[in-house]
């Protein structure tokens, strides 16, 4: 883990309350006082059953989940907490391959770092999840899109009527979509613009998209509206 200067408080989140799960006293130090540096209020836990109890007692408004905890690890922590709740999940793992972070990913978590990591990287991707995921910008007008009712402001996404339960980044993927239908994007472009990154692993993109077609596909082997376009990289499709 580095260390660089705290990142400046954001007004729009201030109070936000942030749960560290985190069994490492020096990382859960270090992570808590940046994330209360910048404006945030702050609970830990080190172990993961009193992680999901403070997930149920103090519902935070995100969470920053080890993936290495003793016993349960954070990735079997995340499905429990996605069974109940749609709490954004950012994950802290050690393990730098490829498909041990979207182990973390297909659990349902919304955004990964590798460490030893930045704490002040750590708070700008907890304000850039939360920002989302709180709807902290100006309202923008409900539409309708085929089956779908799209209320971006209330963060509500339903298919015929019926509410979809998306975490945090298959909301703003798919809204992103919704928004742009029958054009194509490959994941670079879409990594920069739903996640905000310049940088970062495809395979987060892939994950995610593979989620969603769970969720929305009657058959999610051979997608119908969330296509591939082979070679370049997806486009939502509604016919007509």
């Amino acid at each position: 883990m580095t260390s660089t200067a705290p990142a400046e408080p954001a007004g729009d989140l201030v109070d936000r309350r942030v749960l560290i799960v985190e069994d490492d006293p020096m990382v859960c130090e270090v992570a808590a006082t940046y994330l209360r540096t910048a404006g945030f209020l702050v609970d830990v836990a080190s172990d993961a059953f009193s992680g999901l109890d403070a997930v149920a007692t103090t519902q935070p408004d995100l969470v920053v989940l080890d993936r290495m905890l003793p016993g349960v690890d954070g990735v079997e922590v995340c499905r429990r907490i996605r069974a109940t709740s749609l709490v954004p999940v950012i994950m802290l793992t050690a393990l730098g391959a490829p498909e041990d972070r979207i182990d973390g990913l297909e659990a349902g978590a919304d955004d990964y770092l590798t460490k030893p990591f930045s704490p002040r990287e750590l708070v700008l991707r907890v304000q850039s999840v939360l920002r989302r995921s709180l709807a902290a910008f100006a309202p923008e007008a409900p539409f309708d899109l085929g089956d779908f009712h799209l209320d971006p402001s209330a963060r509500i996404v339903t298919a015929s009527g019926t509410p979809l339960e998306l975490s945090a980044r298959e909301f703003d993927l798919f809204a992103f979509l919704l928004k742009h239908p029958r054009q194509t994007f490959d994941r670079q472009t879409l990594l920069r613009t739903v996640w905000g990154w310049e940088f970062g692993d495809l395979s987060t993109v892939t994950v995610t998209m593979r989620r969603l077609r769970e969720k929305i596909e009657a058959d999610p082997g051979h997608p119908q509206i969330l296509v591939t376009v082979w070679g370049v990289g997806y486009r939502l499709d509604l016919g007509g």
